[in-house]
């Protein structure tokens, strides 16, 4: 993909493109870049283009890339690239994720990049992970040191058994799984619909009382 044109995504059509999803907290976004030019190919006979692109890289426990996920954007960055699947991943995806902050004892985490980024909008201080799919979310691998992990869950069959999946292990291995409910079809969804103080306030009253101090400040709106 040539590493020179992998540019952090602000001032980009990675960022004009989030911001229209309703995402405004950008901060420490170092797991995303953004490509003006990336192949697409719809299928193996089909001709290749080029269309700018949002990169997310997967990595696993230990830091380690093991795959990316792209998104390709329209060429005005309003919305996803007009192609048959604008969204697809590589690599080695089973149990890892794109990972926002540093790592602790608590997390969040969900299916799709701007569902979690609509999540870190309400919760700029709490590490999360996208998994990319719900079955990925269901594989997610959790470090040891996992004392609770929160997960926004999708409003679909496959977001619920997702959830139900993950939440079964966290509880074999010892964590408290929090379960995040939207309002709508996902947190993105529900940021775009309500905005994000009411988004905010609909999620901070499913935290734990501990956790709070992962929630908006006056520095992140």
């Amino acid at each position: 993909m040539g590493a020179r044109r992998r540019l952090p995504i602000k001032g980009t059509l990675a960022e004009t493109y989030l911001r229209a999803r309703g995402v405004t907290y950008l901060d420490d976004l170092s797991a995303l870049r953004f490509h003006p030019r990336c192949y697409y190919r719809a299928d193996e006979n089909a001709p290749v283009e080029t269309w700018p692109a949002m990169l997310a890289a997967v990595t696993d426990l230990d830091g380690t890339i093991t795959g990316v996920h792209r998104t390709w954007l329209a060429r005005d960055g309003s919305g996803k690239a007009p192609v048959a699947t604008p969204r697809r991943a590589m690599g080695r995806l089973l149990g890892n994720g794109v990972r926002f902050g540093l790592m602790n004892d608590v997390v969040a985490v969900g299916e799709g990049i701007e569902t979690i980024l609509a999540l870190r909008c309400t919760l700029p201080r709490m590490p999360m992970i996208a998994a990319l799919s719900a079955s990925h979310l269901g594989a997610l691998a959790q470090p040891p040191s996992l004392r609770r992990i929160y997960v926004a869950q999708d409003s679909d069959d496959a977001g619920r058994q997702a959830t139900t999946t993950l939440t079964e292990r966290a509880e074999r291995a010892g964590v408290r799984p929090i379960a995040l409910s939207p309002r709508s079809a996902d947190v993105n969804d529900d940021l775009r619909r309500s905005g994000r103080d009411e988004l905010a306030t609909w999620v901070h009253v499913q935290l734990a009382p501990e956790d709070t101090i992962y929630a908006l400040t006056a520095s992140a709106r």
